[in-house]
């Protein structure tokens, strides 16, 4: 992508064609949950991460003390009926007012909530009366700062996509599940049998079990070890505690115990003895798609024999069985990650001015997002970015 791509007028092309004949922006949650909740079923198109729960929890937590007002954008058609919603917030930034998604670094993947026809259907006259009814609204920002964005989503191409955009900093590693088809597809049998091995050595402990947690009690239980023993690892790889970061615990522990159909809005798979919890990774699902959010281990002895990795290959058949087509294990190049996930699935960002003003801020963001890009994606900038980071974390 030319860097003048990200300076095209939303107002180009004409309208004629386009399905939107309003848009709004709603500052209030309880004021767009209606419309929210419509659109978020399984019958419409979203990813779980823009659950009007999972976005209710992060705000509350997280959005308000970052200074995020909610900025969330609703297109309707000449019935009034909703077809799309955007969750975005807004603040100031370096004198000009950006509008992201909701959800920061804890999102993998950010798209609005559509109804899924028009998201099957919906052309570049669709996008462009969205962002001129951004332009004409009485609450103005000046750049959107769209990121990790899919192409596409359940099969469905993403219409954001039609924006002006660029590669995301890193692409998302991800199993593709074939419906019927043999574990030893998804996970081959020599892997299998490594990890079956080392199992047995946990088989032997009193209590061992892998569990999805339901109630409210395992769900409280597992988030306090995860709490104590996350810590204590991220400081084994000097990385900073971002889970110690303001309103974080709160959101997690929100979400994990707000309940969904079929489960809670982040699912806690986890492995346990008598003694301890062993493993967790935690995630959204829904009936197509299991995505990681984060994970720990014990510090034990009881972590010599891979206990992730098994957790990881019961996770995957679990979901496999219930259907779900593809699975992600979260951004990042992580060697355990490749393990599973042979396939990297692309992602992109989009930096759009609404106003003249914008016009130098989405330059700017642009800029630096293609930097972090081109950083993390040779090895010899990025060795030196780690070595930096570690020399002011000592």
């Amino acid at each position: 992508m030319t860097m003048a791509a990200v300076m095209e007028s939303p107002t180009a092309a004409r309208p004629d064609a386009s399905r939107i004949a309003r848009v709004d922006v709603i500052n209030d949650f309880r004021a767009a949950e209606a419309i929210w909740r419509s659109l978020e079923s399984p019958e419409q198109l979203s990813t779980p991460y823009q659950r009007f729960d999972f976005q209710l929890a992060w705000q509350t937590h997280i959005g308000e003390h970052e200074g995020l007002r909610p900025f969330i954008v609703t297109a309707h058609d000449s019935d009034d009926q909703p077809l799309l919603l955007l969750p975005l917030g807004a603040r100031q930034e370096n004198g000009v007012r950006v509008a992201s998604y909701l959800g920061g670094k804890h999102v993998t993947f950010n798209m609005p909530l559509w109804q899924r026809d028009f998201a099957q259907t919906a052309g570049k006259a669709d996008m462009d009366a969205l962002l001129r009814g951004m332009q004409q609204h009485a609450e103005k920002v000046d750049v959107l700062a769209l990121a990790r964005q899919p192409q596409r989503w359940l099969g469905i191409a993403n219409p954001m996509a039609l924006l002006p955009s660029q590669a995301s900093t890193n692409d998302c590693p991800v199993l593709t599940l074939v419906p019927g088809a043999p574990p030893t597809d998804r996970i081959s049998n020599s892997f299998r049998k490594r990890l079956k091995s080392k199992e047995r050595k946990y088989e032997a402990l009193p209590g061992y079990r892998y569990f999805l947690a339901s109630s409210d009690a395992d769900i409280k239980r597992v988030l306090d070890a995860f709490f104590t023993i996350k810590p204590l690892r991220m400081a084994e790889q000097k990385l900073p505690n971002v889970f110690a970061d303001p309103g974080v615990e709160g959101f997690i522990r929100g979400a994990c115990l707000a309940p969904r159909a079929g489960g809670h809005v982040i699912d806690i798979h986890a492995l346990e003895c008598d003694e301890e919890v062993i493993a967790l990774f935690a995630g959204v699902a829904d009936s197509g798609r299991f995505s990681m959010m984060f994970n720990t281990y014990t510090l034990s002895a009881n972590s010599k024999y891979s206990p992730g990795l098994i957790l990881m290959r019961t996770i995957i058949d679990v979901y496999a069985e219930r259907g779900i087509t593809s699975l992600d294990l979260g951004i990042g190049s992580d060697d355990y990650k490749k393990m599973f996930c042979k396939n990297d699935e692309p992602i992109f960002d989009s930096f759009v001015p609404l106003t003249t003003r914008g016009k130098l801020g989405a330059m700017g963001l642009s800029s630096f997002a293609h930097a972090k890009r081109l950083v993390k994606q040779t090895p010899a900038l990025l060795q030196m970015a780690q070595m930096l980071r570690n020399a002011f974390q000592r």
